[in-house]
């Protein structure tokens, strides 16, 4: 469940656990609750409603790995000493980078930026005769 469901009680994200009775498990399923457009996160004015959760009846019999459902083997759980904190394979985290690298690479390319600027306005006015 994403952030926000248990506004204004807590802000942390909760996971619900379902389980088959009768073979042992092999695989588990994990499906990350999408937020319907426009929701950034769950609120007191803008709370989960059980209309939501279309997304999860509806893939749950024909269970299909997507953005927002993967599986993972015992296997993997076991090697992680049993921690269920399993991060969507299917979103991308993005590194930006150091940012005092970054700002020295953008000081240096406001440079180059500056000179051609300064070299392109100097041709002109020499193509035009202006001094």
């Amino acid at each position: 469940m994403p952030n926000g469901v248990f506004s204004p009680y807590t802000g942390i994200k909760t996971n619900l656990l379902f389980f088959d009775k009768g073979t042992p498990t092999k695989q588990v399923w994990f499906f990350e609750h999408p937020y319907p457009d426009g929701y950034k996160s769950y609120s007191r004015s803008k709370p989960l409603t059980i209309q939501e959760f279309d997304v999860e009846k509806k893939w749950w019999n024909k269970r299909k790995q997507n953005e927002c459902a993967w599986k993972v083997t015992v296997k993997e759980i076991e090697d992680r000493n049993y921690n269920l904190d399993f991060k969507n394979p299917h979103v991308v985290d993005i590194e930006h980078g150091d940012p005092e690298v970054l700002m020295k690479e953008y000081e240096e390319i406001s440079k180059q930026l500056i000179a051609t600027r300064d070299n392109l306005k100097s041709e002109l006015l020499n193509a035009l005769g202006v001094k």
